[in-house]
Parts: structure tokens; C-alpha cells; sequence
């Protein structure tokens, strides 16, 4: 009987285990989406502010000013 009931204690702390890994991992992608989203938003922005500002290179284009 120790050995059955030491396989059921291990069982138990190994759902207990993968329980506590599916949280986070779900919270982590949760996490993820909201991050995606919000990058994805500062990207469109961007993209509006220098569009809508002067005709010159976007800023990722142009050479730092010590070249």
C-alpha cells in the first residue's frame, strides 16, 4: 500500500504542478496579446505622424546627425 499511495501523492502534486503552469500560461498569453495590440497601435501612429508630417525621410531612415 506505500507504493500506491506514494504513486497517488506524486500523481497529486503533478496535476497540482501542470494546474499552476496552465494559469501561467494563460495569463502569459493574455499578456502577449495585449502587448501585440499596443505595439501594433504605436505602430500605426507612427506611421500617421510621419505621414502626416513634412515630406522628408521617416525618422528610421535618415543618419544620425554625427555622419
Amino acid at each position: 500500500m506505500d507504493k500506491l499511495q506514494r504513486l497517488e501523492e506524486e500523481i497529486a502534486h503533478l496535476v497540482r504542478i501542470v494546474e499552476e503552469l496552465s494559469e501561467v500560461v494563460a495569463r502569459q498569453d493574455r499578456e502577449l496579446s495585449r502587448v501585440t495590440s499596443r505595439v501594433g497601435m504605436l505602430m500605426q501612429r507612427e506611421a500617421e505622424r510621419e505621414a502626416d508630417g513634412s515630406n522628408s525621410l521617416p525618422l528610421a531612415d535618415q543618419r544620425p546627425p554625427h555622419w
